[in-house]
Parts: C-alpha cells; structure tokens; sequence
C-alpha cells in the first residue's frame, strides 16, 4: 500500500473515512489531494451517511411507523459501515450501488 499525503497508509485511511461517517468523510476529502483511493472512500462515506442521517431525520417525523423505519436505518447504516469500513482496510474500492457511482465522479 502507498502512503498518501497526511501520512498515513492508504487502506487505513480509506478505513478512517468512515469512522465517524459523513464527518471523517469530509476531513479526509479536505486533507487528501491526490489519492483516488482515500478521496472516493471520503466522497462515498459522506452520501452514504449523509443520506442516512437525513433520511432518519425525515422518518423520525412520521407518526407511528417513522420511530420503527429509523431503527432499521439504524441497523442497516450499521451494517454498511462495518463492511465499508473492512472493504476499505482491505484495499477494496467497494461500491454502494447509488453511491458509488457519485464517489467516482466526486473523487476525481
């Protein structure tokens, strides 16, 4: 594995993208320049997990059944941040199949 810019060996960036999901995301999209690599992990991290977080905001307003839709965003999120993140490690550019797309473009 190369090192990138900030230090690190890529695949433990691309790892550390989704840590904190959407947030680690932008920090690495900021901090890294050059890595293909790292940037797409960074770009997909922040749709996935914006994406999440906006839709549960959204379905925590519906009544009744919005509560039991966000819990299994919840469980989902949780889910697809383990594997991105072991994807990741691996030196794997696995992709969300709707965010994935937008992290190529996005990442440069």
């Amino acid at each position: 594995m190369a090192k990138i810019s900030i230090g690190l060996e890529e695949n433990i960036a691309g790892l550390l993208c989704y840590v904190l999901g959407w947030i680690s995301g932008i920090v690495f999209l900021l901090l890294e320049r050059e890595n293909r690599f790292v940037r797409f992990h960074a770009v997909q991290s922040i749709v996935v997990f914006g994406g999440l977080t906006v839709a549960e905001a959204v379905l925590s307003w519906i009544p009744y059944i919005g509560p039991f839709l966000s819990w299994i965003s919840g469980i989902l999120g949780f889910v697809v941040w383990i594997v991105l993140m072991v994807k990741a490690y691996q030196g794997t550019r696995y992709k969300i199949p709707w965010a994935g797309n937008i992290a190529e473009r996005w990442a440069g």
